[in-house]
């Protein structure tokens, strides 16, 4: 796959541009996008900058991180607090992601989305207040291992690190984290079936196929 140098203002701008026009498969009047990539990747970064964009093109759109939808300690760190198995496949509440996101959005929903629900640094429910996300409003979520869950997006972006960087830019306390995102690509391939990748292994000069 061939990759093109491009800034991160100018790519937010092209996606905002993309996103002005994309029509849900399902018929649903919400687009729902995935910022896909592991945190040393700042895949949320992304998604700020597509919802500035968005926001300057008069489209309305809301930002949800998977970090706010992360289980209770108790049942996060029930086998310790690196276990790799727990952490690819039980720290985040998938059930709550579909209930209190997606479900909002499908078609005939009402469009009220829980912007998060649990704080993983106090341990403590979040208690904010629905977002109510008019018909054109565009989801944009972020987080790892999403595409790993089935979720209805209609657009997916892979903000992709190579091994090597994806090992230099993860704190040291975080690198038994790594082997659940080595097989995440190994089971899922993000860099392959996303609909957009992007190559930040130099935060300065990012790439993109899209």
């Amino acid at each position: 796959m061939r990759l093109e140098a491009i800034t991160w203002d100018r790519l937010g701008d092209l996606l905002a541009d993309r996103l002005l026009d994309l029509k849900p498969a399902d018929g649903s009047p919400w687009p729902r996008v995935a910022f896909d990539g592991a945190p040393a990747a700042r895949p949320g970064d992304l998604a700020e900058r597509v919802r500035e964009a968005l926001r300057i093109r008069g489209r309305p759109s809301l930002v949800v991180g998977t970090d706010g939808f992360q289980r209770p300690a108790s049942l996060r760190l029930e086998y310790g607090h690196q276990d790799v198995e727990a952490y690819y496949s039980g720290w985040f509440d998938t059930g709550a992601l579909w209930r209190e996101v997606f479900g909002p959005l499908e078609p005939g929903g009402d469009g009220r989305v829980l912007p998060d629900l649990w704080d993983p640094v106090t341990d403590r429910a979040t208690r904010s207040s629905y977002t109510q996300l008019p018909p054109g409003g565009v989801l944009l979520l972020h987080g790892p291992f999403l595409m790993r869950h089935w979720f209805p997006f209609d657009l997916t972006v892979h903000v992709l690190l190579s091994p090597g960087a994806l090992r230099r830019r993860t704190p040291d306390t975080d690198h038994w984290t790594l082997p659940a995102f080595e097989r995440y690509e190994h089971e899922t391939d993000p860099a392959g079936t996303a609909d957009v990748l992007v190559r930040a292994d130099d935060p300065r000069h990012p790439a993109w196929s899209g």
